[in-house]
């Protein structure tokens, strides 16, 4: 267990939208963040995003997982060749399944594999611990959105809402002593996000997104559909709550939809369950800033400022990299496994005490 020292971490992450893996260096003690590093991208192919769709919602004990497990961890070692002088590094791994009251959470691929090739050793597998304690698994970036809020000097309780394949937000407040503390944190999955979204691009038209959201803006919002997806028993139930790349059933309901008013519906859809989930949190924030690929759609964003009666700003607003959250956030947990410290809790797992997950692989 490593005693309080500044370390240069290297965070990674791939999410549910397939798009590619996040790197991103911090230095960090696991307490405060000292200094923000080198990022880089390494997306996907098509066929590598093809491959790993093609085992979403399958368990390690699938013949195919093996060959998924191999295209991440050949395109984390690609990656991770990129930086020098890294100390340590945080591997997500791929989310395949979860299902946190059932079989537990999957996420493909070997930090052991990666800490022998890169040299330096590597923390992974940060979900399963939080689950056997009856947590959910997830969101694990609610710790490092603490940090984040001290680091801009946030004065007031705030939101960071991350718009991935699923969507996520964190109500922090800054004024607490440390992220486990009694009311700093309430974390949980909002529901989903891009996935959806990208979905009916790449099954529709052949693309990877609306960007921008620029054919959702001409659509017409099907409100019935809304009102039915927001009658799904997850938005009743009281956080923390985590989702996977579910609500698959989406597609179905907007099949008979154009494609411009199927995805203005589906971008609807998405910021009505972040308002849904603004409800439950223990005060109204002053602001919620976002990050992930969906703060690129302007239709969405605008969307989702038009249910909140708060600014709704990038991160970018305060000087972040809303691309590199989620592998920064890696980077921080990182270095709480490799110190011993909690990287999640009650209020942002629903496990039954603050715990520490991950397990480190030396080369």
């Amino acid at each position: 267990m490593l005693k309080s020292e500044i370390k240069r971490v290297l965070g990674l992450m791939s999410g549910t939208s397939f798009d590619g893996v996040d790197a991103a260096v911090l230095e960090t003690d696991g307490e405060v963040i000292h200094a923000f590093g080198q990022t880089a991208f390494r997306p996907y192919s098509n066929a590598e995003r093809a491959a790993l769709r093609a085992v979403m919602g399958c368990w390690p004990d699938a013949p195919e997982v093996e060959e998924a497990a191999e295209i991440i961890e050949s395109a984390h070692a690609e990656v991770m060749a990129q930086f020098d002088g890294v100390e340590l590094a945080g591997f997500h791994g791929q989310t395949l399944a979860h299902d946190p009251r059932g079989r537990g959470t999957h996420q493909a691929g070997s930090g052991a594999v990666l800490a022998m090739v890169a040299g330096y050793p590597v923390v992974w597998d940060f979900r399963s611990a939080d689950v056997r304690l009856g947590g959910q698994g997830a969101p694990l970036a609610p710790f490092y959105h603490f940090a984040l809020a001290q680091h801009i000097g946030a004065d007031a309780p705030l939101v960071f809402l991350n718009l991935g394949g699923v969507g996520n937000l964190t109500w922090v407040d800054p004024r607490k002593a440390k992220p486990d503390a009694p009311g700093a944190l309430l974390a949980f999955d909002t529901g989903p996000a891009n996935a959806p979204m990208d979905d009916l691009c790449h099954t529709r038209l052949g693309l990877a997104c609306d960007k921008g959201g620029a054919m959702a803006a001409t659509g017409t919002v099907d409100r019935a559909i809304v009102d039915a997806f927001l009658d799904d028993p997850y938005f009743f139930r009281v956080p923390p709550k985590s989702l996977d790349r579910s609500f698959a059933a989406m597609q179905d309901r907007v099949a008979h939809l154009s494609d411009v008013d199927a995805l203005a519906t589906l971008a609807e859809c998405c910021a009505a369950s972040v308002a849904a989930g603004v409800d439950y949190l223990p005060q109204p924030p002053a602001r919620v800033l976002v990050c992930g690929g969906g703060r690129h759609n302007t239709d969405l964003m605008a969307r989702i400022a038009a249910h909140l009666p708060c600014p709704v700003d990038p991160v970018e607003a305060v000087g972040l990299d809303g691309d590199m959250i989620e592998a920064q956030a890696f980077a921080y947990l990182a270095m709480r496994v490799a110190r011993g410290l909690p990287t999640s809790c009650p209020t942002t797992t629903g496990v039954a005490a603050s715990v520490g997950g991950g397990q480190i692989s030396a080369p």
